[in-house]
């Protein structure tokens, strides 16, 4: 692969960072083309000139129909990125806009139970590929998505059972955060907005996130050099031979 080829990504807060993911690509050869639509920024109708979209994580709702940049993303998922089957993978926040406009359901538990911090995930039957083994990966989430209509289920946690679906072997998205650094968690425990979250029921303490970030954060990288090569990357390949 020459370098050059760029991968256009969607990010929702002036302080939003790619992470480990942005730093892998980048290693890969490929440029990141930020936009920030919840900032103002107007997203392409043209996607020749990039070889994938990812949209990240961030803590608008996807259900935010009154936040004009979270609208915008979503009618561009819907009949801009989808349309054009260019490969698509979305984060948290990411992933419950690709459900949604894939006419599936997004919103909380109802009974208050977050996901924060370093919890397990396995495998369903049919994501035994997709994700070889259970593996724990940081999560940040209150709300969850069910599985769309003609969609795959590939994994699962116990409080959550939407956790990763493909759909049309081109477009994936994940509830988990593959792409955390230590600083992101740091961050993210510490800022003014989620600081509070870690008193709900579900959310681990920042010690022991961090803790735990020492001790999982290689397996949960190792996945993601997984996921690029046999899943995401290799489905630009796909639409490109």
């Amino acid at each position: 692969m020459k370098p050059g080829h760029q991968i256009l990504t969607v990010v929702h807060q002036e302080t939003s960072t790619p992470g480990f993911l942005g730093r892998n690509l980048s290693a890969r050869g490929y440029l990141l083309d930020q936009y920030c639509p919840c900032l103002g920024d107007t997203l392409p109708e043209d996607l020749s000139r990039y070889d994938a979209v990812i949209v990240f994580g961030g803590p608008q709702s996807a259900t935010d129909d009154d936040v004009a940049g979270i609208r915008a993303e979503l009618d561009w998922l819907e009949k801009t990125v989808l349309r054009s089957k260019i490969p698509l993978l979305g984060i948290c926040l990411g992933a419950q806009e690709l459900a949604r406009v894939l006419g599936a359901k997004v919103g909380p538990r109802g009974d208050g139970i977050v996901e924060i911090g370093y919890w397990p995930v396995a495998p369903t039957p049919e994501g035994k590929a997709f994700l070889p083994q259970e593996t724990t990966f940081y999560q940040w989430h209150s709300e969850t998505f069910e599985i769309p209509h003609g969609a795959v289920h590939l994994a699962q946690s116990e409080s959550f059972s939407g956790q990763a679906f493909s759909y049309a072997d081109h477009a994936y998205g994940i509830e988990f955060h593959p792409e955390i650094t230590r600083e992101m968690v740091n961050h993210w425990c510490t800022s003014e907005r989620g600081s509070p979250k870690l008193k709900l029921t579900g959310a681990q303490p920042h010690e022991d996130q961090l803790a735990s970030h020492s001790s999982c954060a290689g397996d949960a990288r190792g996945w993601l050099d997984h996921f690029l090569d046999n899943y995401f990357l290799a489905a630009r390949e796909a639409k490109a031979s």
